[in-house]
C-alpha cells in the first residue's frame, strides 16, 4: 500500500475526489435517482468546489477532524497546483482540494470506517441545507 505521507497534497486529492463521489453517487442511486441529467445536477450540490468548502467550514465548527486529519487538509490545501478553478475563487478551489486529500489519505491508510463517518456526516449535512446550495 502506498504511503499517504509520501504523496503531495494533490495527488492526495486526486485519489479523494473518486473516494468521496463513489459515496455521493451511491447515496443519490438509493434515493431512486436514475436519470443521469438528475444525478449530475443533485450531485454537484455535494461535489463542487463551493459545496466541499463549506463542508470544511462545517467541520471546523464541529471540531469533527483530528490533528492530523488537519494537518492532512492543510496539505492539500496549500499543495501546488497547476489546475485553475473554473467556476469558482482561488480560495474555494484549494480548499476544496485540501477536502479530497483528506479522503484520498484516508483511503490510501485503510481507514475505511473513517470514511464511512466523514462521508455520512457530510451527505447528511448537504441534505439539511449546510452547505448553502439546497438540498440535493
Amino acid at each position: 500500500m502506498t504511503d499517504a505521507k509520501q504523496l503531495n497534497g494533490v495527488t492526495l486529492a486526486y485519489l479523494g475526489d473518486a473516494v468521496y463521489e463513489v459515496y455521493v453517487r451511491e447515496h443519490l442511486l438509493n434515493r431512486g435517482m436514475v436519470r443521469p441529467n438528475m444525478l449530475q445536477k443533485a450531485a454537484k450540490s455535494f461535489v463542487s468546489a463551493k459545496a466541499q468548502a463549506a463542508l470544511i467550514a462545517g467541520m471546523e465548527a464541529e471540531d469533527l477532524l483530528s490533528e492530523d486529519e488537519w494537518a492532512t487538509f492543510k496539505r492539500g490545501r496549500n499543495a501546488k497546483s497547476y489546475t485553475h478553478a473554473k467556476n469558482t475563487d482561488v480560495v474555494t478551489y484549494r480548499t476544496s482540494t485540501g477536502f479530497e486529500a483528506l479522503f484520498g489519505a484516508l483511503k490510501l491508510q485503510g481507514a475505511t470506517a473513517r470514511i464511512d463517518e466523514l462521508a455520512a456526516w457530510c451527505i447528511a449535512y448537504v441534505e439539511k441545507g449546510g452547505t448553502g446550495h439546497g438540498q440535493a
